[in-house]
């Protein structure tokens, strides 16, 4: 009898376990359809980790650009992900002719191990554990001010009012800490791309509060820069590839909880 009742209470216990570790529920409930993994609106946050087997496998050298005399690269290290080059360059293009050539690029694409690193030297205070980074993602970079802290120099301004128009947001704005539970962070940019950045600059959203917003329009229409964009909403299994559009540019983005995004120009 007692090993009878002793089976039953590991059984309870280990069931509360896996109910309430959000780490075992994670493994034991996350969808498992790849495609809410990849693309540039994860989010990634406290609550949604980078899942390291789908990290971005175009990573490339972001000091080797035509580029380069537009900003200073901090490191000959710093890596970004290869399709968001181009549209980081237009961007420090902008800035050059606008008569800023003064930022500072001090981070980018983080590995695991890495990320450990800072994490251990740091701890939770100045780093994220390895995974819950956005650094982790390829979409991001640090970008500081050879001229003083970016809250207070022009750098600062111009990148918070022209990011995104190249398909860029400020992570980590100061109206939005109580969202993203993470302090204000002026040089913190990340890519998601058009028309996203431009939708969420217009409404004010930071990234949480923006993949909510598709959760319950399901369907958006917009249009910047004369394209016209649909943008549609998928749970993962009620998504099917025979959704996508033929004969038609798209682009396809997980949210990294259990949504995937098609985003159509139309």
């Amino acid at each position: 009898m007692k090993k009878i009742i002793s089976i039953l209470l590991i059984l309870i216990i280990g069931g509360w376990l896996i109910t309430n570790n959000p780490f075992i529920k994670e493994k034991y409930t996350t969808n498992g359809h790849p495609f809410v993994y990849k693309g540039d609106l994860l989010l990634v946050n406290h609550d949604f980790p980078v899942k390291e087997e789908y990290i971005q496998k175009d990573i490339v050298n972001a000091h080797q650009s035509n580029y380069s005399n537009y900003y200073i690269v901090l490191s000959k290290d710093i890596l970004i992900s290869e399709h968001i080059k181009a549209p980081f360059e237009a961007l420090m293009e902008q800035a050059y002719n606008d008569g800023i050539s003064t930022f500072l690029v001090s981070s980018g694409f983080r590995s695991f191990v890495e990320q450990k690193k800072l994490y251990d030297q740091y701890g939770s205070k100045s780093a994220l554990p390895a995974g819950y980074s956005e650094h982790n993602l390829g979409l991001s970079l640090d970008i500081g001010s050879s001229q003083g802290r970016m809250e207070d120099t022009i750098e600062g301004q111009w990148l918070a009012e022209n990011v995104w128009q190249h398909g860029f947001i400020m992570r980590y704005p100061k109206n939005k800490t109580h969202i993203t539970k993470i302090k204000y962070e002026p040089w913190h940019i990340r890519y998601v791309g058009l028309p996203h950045s431009i939708l969420m600059q217009e409404k004010d959203l930071a990234l949480e509060e923006y993949i909510e917003f598709l959760k319950t329009e399901q369907t958006v229409h917009t249009s910047v820069n004369g394209q016209d964009y649909i943008i549609e909403y998928y749970p993962s299994e009620q998504f099917s590839e025979d959704l996508l559009p033929e004969n038609q540019t798209y682009t396809i983005s997980g949210d990294n909880q259990s949504g995937i995004i098609v985003t159509t120009e139309a």
